[in-house]
């Protein structure tokens, strides 16, 4: 990834925070941060006491079905996309659950109408990933957050690529209200932080301090240097409008690249930073693009068999790697 601002790596390596133990459920300064930072971006204002942090998003999705199933040992069930990262469908395995994979709609979003009412029953939670890994669609979150309050399932919407969304405004679950529903956010992505591991959890009061409480047994805490960089990448934006026009730019360059040497029509996501396209087999297209372009690309089937036909493309190399693949493409022949 491309490097986060120079204010964010001072602040990490001067907080004179890394002596102590970290509260867990983050500092004062950082949920302050991350309640400001989901005000002035969403419009959505929310106690810093129904927030907490996670060590990045990862270790929160893979843990969370466990937790809930202490709390709600009746239910058995993590309904997740059937496209999508592979820690939902892992998170439900680790936790003794039946990962159940909801499909997509036609436009990416979930079907919900395609869950079984015994499914639905048997649910600890629902989850959303909006924009979507890898496919890059929106998920409608105002249909997302009905349907789990209809049903008493709760919702945790993973929304760690909001700032990189193409159509419209960022959008969050918790514009819909706060009742059944965490938001999962990360820096990883908006502030090139993955190496620190910083991320958030917010929405509905009993179950963030549920998961507040039995989190800080399990000894899940950033540490204090990592907050203090967060905090520091949360107080600016203007680093992360030009990782947009950055990435966007990316988009745009190595879907021409790719299209010309596939001769393939490839769409531009809707959100995100991968392209994601059909190839009829992702596989084939994968090998032969690395022997081609010395890229490598993703087969899609990583992300559950329903995208075995697709390749995901990340944008993250920088620009002069990105022309280095299209000079090599130029070279060959086509495949």
């Amino acid at each position: 990834m491309d490097p986060p601002p120079a204010a964010v790596v001072a602040a990490l390596g001067g907080s004179d925070a890394e002596r102590g133990y970290p509260a867990s459920i983050g500092s004062a300064a950082l949920r302050d941060a991350f309640a400001g930072w989901i005000d002035h971006r969403f419009g959505v204002t929310i106690s810093p006491d129904h927030l907490g942090a996670c060590i990045g998003t990862k270790e929160f999705v893979a843990s969370t079905p466990h937790l809930l199933r202490l709390r709600t040992p009746q239910r058995d069930t993590v309904l997740y996309p059937a496209v999508s990262y592979p820690t939902y469908a892992m998170g439900a395995t680790l936790a003794g659950c039946r990962a159940v994979p909801v499909p997509p709609r036609a436009d990416g979003a979930l079907d919900l109408s395609a869950i079984d009412a015994d499914d639905a029953e048997r649910s600890l939670l629902l989850w959303s990933n909006s924009p979507s890994n890898p496919t890059g669609a929106l998920d409608d979150l105002d249909a997302v957050v009905a349907w789990g309050r209809e049903h008493d399932v709760p919702v945790f919407s993973d929304e760690c690529y909001a700032e990189f969304t193409w159509d419209g405004p960022p959008a969050t679950a918790l514009q819909h209200g706060l009742d059944g529903v965490v938001a999962v956010h990360s820096l990883s992505k908006r502030s090139n932080l993955a190496g620190v591991r910083v991320g958030c959890y917010a929405g509905d009061p009993e179950l963030v301090v549920y998961l507040q409480e039995v989190r800080k047994h399990m000894g899940m805490m950033v540490p204090g240097p990592a907050q203090a960089a967060a905090v520091a990448a949360l107080s600016d934006d203007a680093h992360v409008a030009e990782q947009r026009d950055r990435y966007w730019t990316r988009l745009e360059r190595m879907a021409d690249v790719l299209g010309r040497w596939s001769g393939r029509s490839i769409p531009l996501p809707s959100g995100g930073f991968y392209l994601w396209f059909d190839v009829g087999d992702g596989w084939d297209f994968a090998e032969r693009l690395m022997a081609a372009g010395g890229a490598l690309v993703s087969p899609g089937d990583f992300y559950g068999p329903d995208g075995h036909r697709h390749v995901r493309v990340a944008v993250v190399q920088p620009d002069d790697r990105i022309e280095l693949v299209a000079a090599r493409l130029r070279s060959g022949d086509q495949p």
